[in-house]
C-alpha cells in the first residue's frame, strides 16, 4: 500500500458509529475492534469520546478504552470532547488529538451541546489555552449543510463559524452533514468557498447516508478539492440529538469505490469487509453497508451460482 493515498479515509465507527446503538458494546470489544481497523491502514480513528456518560451512556469508557488500545505508528487516536474536562481527560487517557465539537445551527447546538455558539466558543477557547501546543485540536461545525430543526445553512454564517473556530486555536476544521442534507451542488460550492479560509490538508468532510447521498457527495466533495473524508465501518452511526439521523458513509463501500476508479486510499478492502461482516453479531442487527453484502464487483461466480434477475 501506498504511503501517499490520493485520498483520506479516516475511521470514525468506534465513536459516530457505536454511540447511537441501543446495545451497549464492550470495553473489550472496543478495544478489539479499533485494534483491527489500526492494522488496516487508517492514518486516523477516532476511538471515542469524552462527553458526559449521562448523555451518551454507550461511550462511558472512553478512559479505559484509550489506555488500552495498541498504539501502532502513524496512527493518530482521536477523541471527540465538549469542553476543558472532557479534553483533561481525553489527554490523561492518551488521546493524540481532540476532535471539539458545536453545530452551525443555534438550535441543534442547543439541543445536542445544551449552549449557545457563544457558549460553545467560549468553551473551545478554555480547550485551547488549557492544552496550548501539547495536541492537535481538529474543530467539528455539526449541521454544516443543513438542520432538522432550521433547514439549510448560510453559508456566510458557516464560514463566520469557521473563522471564529480558527481565531480561538483550532488548527483543523471538519464540515459534518450530520442528518444527511447535502446534496453534491451545495457540497461543490461550500467547500470551495472553505478552502479559501483552511488548506486542503487540514479539511475533513463527514457525511451521513440518511437521504442515500453519502457517497455522490464524497465525490463532489473530493472533485471541489476536500482531501480527508470520514467513514465508519458497515455505514453505522448518527447523531443521538437529531430527528431522522442514520448511519455515515460506509468505510468499505467508499474504499471499494475508490479502488474501482483508480483512487489509491492506503486501506485494506478485504479486510474491511471481513471486520464490516462481524459487526451485525457485535450490536445485534444488520449493518447498511451494502459492499461487505454484495462483494466486490471483481468477485465472479462460476455459471452456476450466477444471480437472476
Amino acid at each position: 500500500m501506498s504511503d501517499t493515498p490520493d485520498i483520506a479515509i479516516q475511521e470514525v465507527c468506534p465513536r459516530d458509529g457505536l454511540q447511537i446503538e441501543p446495545v451497549i458494546v464492550s470495553t473489550e470489544r472496543k478495544i478489539a475492534l479499533i485494534d483491527r481497523l489500526s492494522e488496516l491502514g487508517f492514518r486516523r480513528i477516532e476511538a471515542g469520546s469524552f462527553v458526559s456518560p449521562r448523555a451518551v451512556p454507550a461511550l462511558a469508557d472512553g478512559d479505559a478504552v484509550f489506555r488500552s488500545i495498541v498504539r501502532r505508528q502513524g496512527v493518530t487516536f482521536v477523541a471527540l470532547i465538549p469542553n476543558r474536562r472532557g479534553a483533561e481527560r481525553a489527554i490523561l487517557a492518551g488521546a493524540d488529538e481532540l476532535n471539539f465539537v458545536m453545530s452551525a445551527s443555534e438550535t441543534h447546538n442547543r439541543t445536542n451541546m445544551g449552549m449557545d455558539h457563544e457558549g460553545s466558543l467560549s468553551a473551545l477557547a478554555e480547550v485551547t489555552a488549557t492544552t496550548g501546543v501539547r495536541i492537535h485540536i481538529n474543530a467539528t461545525l455539526a449541521t454544516a449543510f443543513g438542520c432538522p430543526f432550521e433547514g439549510e445553512q448560510d453559508e456566510g454564517k458557516v464560514l463566520r463559524l469557521i473563522e471564529a473556530y480558527l481565531r480561538r486555536g483550532a488548527q483543523s476544521i471538519t464540515l459534518a452533514d450530520t442528518t444527511g442534507m447535502a446534496n453534491p451542488k451545495l457540497v461543490r460550492q461550500r467547500v470551495k468557498s472553505v478552502l479559501g479560509l483552511v488548506p486542503r490538508d487540514e479539511l475533513t468532510l463527514h457525511f451521513h447516508n440518511t437521504r442515500g447521498l453519502g457517497l455522490v457527495n464524497v465525490m463532489a466533495g473530493f472533485d471541489a478539492g476536500a482531501l480527508r473524508f470520514d467513514a465508519s465501518l458497515g455505514g453505522i452511526g448518527g447523531c443521538p440529538f437529531a430527528p431522522g439521523a442514520s448511519g455515515n458513509v460506509c468505510t468499505e463501500d467508499l474504499v471499494n469505490l475508490c479502488e474501482d476508479i483508480g483512487l489509491n486510499t492506503g486501506l485494506d478492502l478485504e479486510g474491511l469487509i471481513a471486520l464490516s461482516r462481524e459487526l451485525p453479531s457485535m450490536i445485534g442487527h444488520a449493518v447498511p453497508g451494502q459492499v461487505a453484502k454484495a462483494g466486490r464487483a471483481c468477485d465472479l461466480h462460476p455459471v452456476g451460482m450466477a444471480p437472476t434477475s
